[in-house]
C-alpha cells in the first residue's frame, strides 16, 4: 500500500511538473498568465544587462518575438523615446498580459502587441532597426531558419540579439540540462553554437557576451 501511494505522489508531482513546463513555453491557463507576470519581474536584470551590449536610437523601429508578459516592450520603449515598438507571441495569454500592461502605449499609437509565430512574421522585409528576443530562442520551432525570418525583417545595419538566462557549459551545467533537454524540450546550444547559428544565417560580426557568475548569455548580430 506505501508503495502504491509513495508512486502515486510521484506520478502526480510528474504530471504537475509537466504542467508548469507546458505553461512556461506557452501559457494558456490562469496559471500561464500568472507566471508570464511574474517572468515580467524576474526577467529584468537579464534584460537590462543584455540590452546594454547594443545601441537602441531615440528614433529607433524594435521588436520582441516572443514577447511574454510585456516587459521588455515597455523597457524598448523608454529606450526609443521617439520611435515605435511592436511585439509578437504565439500564446494569446501572453499577448493579452502584454497588452494589459502596455495599454497606455498602446493608445498613445507606440506599441503594438499581436499574436503570431516567429516562423512566420506578419511584417514586411526590412521593417525594424532592433528585434530582441529575451528567454524565448529556446523553444523556436525551426531555429535555423526562424533566425532567418528575423532577418528578412530587419532594415540593413539593424540589430538583433538573444537574450537568455542559461547556455550549455555554464556553470553547474548537470542541473540545468535535464531540465532543459528533457522536461521543457529545449533547444540548449553552448556560447560558439550561439555565435555560429547567427552567422550561418546571414548575420554580420555575430558576438556573444556571457555573465558567468549567474550564468547569462546574449548574443548580438546585424544585418
Amino acid at each position: 500500500m506505501v508503495g502504491l501511494l509513495t508512486l502515486g505522489r510521484v506520478v502526480v508531482a510528474g504530471g504537475l511538473m509537466t504542467y508548469v513546463a507546458r505553461q512556461c513555453r506557452k501559457p494558456s491557463s490562469v496559471l500561464g498568465r500568472s507566471l508570464a507576470r511574474g517572468m515580467n519581474s524576474s526577467h529584468e536584470p537579464l534584460t537590462r544587462w543584455g540590452l546594454s551590449h547594443i545601441t537602441i536610437a531615440p528614433n529607433a523601429s524594435a521588436l520582441d518575438v516572443g514577447c511574454g508578459g510585456g516587459r521588455t516592450i515597455e523597457t524598448l520603449a523608454s529606450l526609443a523615446t521617439e520611435g515605435t515598438v511592436a511585439g509578437i507571441d504565439y500564446s494569446a495569454a501572453s499577448v493579452a498580459v502584454a497588452r494589459d500592461r502596455n495599454r497606455g502605449l498602446i493608445a498613445r499609437g507606440r506599441v503594438r502587441i499581436e499574436e503570431g509565430s516567429v516562423s512566420s512574421l506578419p511584417f514586411p522585409d526590412e521593417t525594424f532597426d532592433v528585434v530582441t528576443a529575451v528567454e524565448t530562442h529556446y523553444y523556436w520551432p525551426d531555429l535555423s531558419n526562424d533566425v532567418r525570418e528575423v532577418l528578412r525583417v530587419l532594415k540593413p545595419g539593424g540589430t538583433f540579439t538573444i537574450i537568455a538566462e542559461t547556455y550549455r557549459g555554464r556553470t553547474n551545467d548537470w542541473l540545468y540540462r535535464p531540465l532543459m533537454r528533457g522536461l521543457l524540450r529545449a533547444t540548449y546550444l553552448t556560447p560558439e553554437d550561439h555565435r555560429r547559428l547567427l552567422s550561418d544565417a546571414g548575420y554580420r560580426d555575430a558576438a556573444v557576451f556571457i555573465e558567468k557568475r549567474r550564468g547569462w548569455v546574449c548574443v548580438v548580430g546585424y544585418r
